[in-house]
């Protein structure tokens, strides 16, 4: 590996260590759904997220908020000696993917069939510290 190459890949793993993240694949509802709710939480701190999460009305929510939660326990694990109330965690990105799609038929009159879509997403959440003071020290 050449040096340049080397100080990059340095530099890229310095600026990922205040990030973390989780992924949900294959999760069995439609990534429009999943959009309409991960819009939400996007950009906000992790408390008023959970928050949002927690309170509401649609079904992907609740794996949102797990996924979420799955998120901001990778965080404490690779920053053992941080605070989470200190570090001012934010959902830095969230993405939703489409995923692998079931593709099934329903009668339709008249000898014909109409095709059903079963549809799946992928989700990555990436949490990121407002606080850069655990970076710096």
């Amino acid at each position: 590996m050449g040096v340049r190459k080397r100080e990059r890949a340095e530099q890229i793993k310095e600026a990922n260590k205040s990030l973390a993240f989780a992924k949900l694949n294959n999760c069995p509802t439609s990534p429009r759904k999943m959009r309409l709710v991960a819009d939400l939480v996007r950009g906000e701190k992790i408390d008023k997220a959970l928050n949002i999460l927690r309170f509401s009305q649609k079904e992907a929510s609740k794996k949102l908020e797990k996924l979420l939660l799955s998120a901001i326990n990778n965080w404490q694990q690779k920053n053992t000696e941080g605070d989470l109330e200190e570090a001012g965690l934010f959902v830095k990105e969230i993405k939703v993917d489409g995923g692998a799609m079931l593709k099934r038929l329903r009668p339709a009159p008249q000898g014909r069939a109409h095709r059903i879509r079963k549809r799946s997403n992928h989700v990555t959440i990436v949490l990121g510290a407002s606080n850069n003071t655990l970076s710096n020290s």
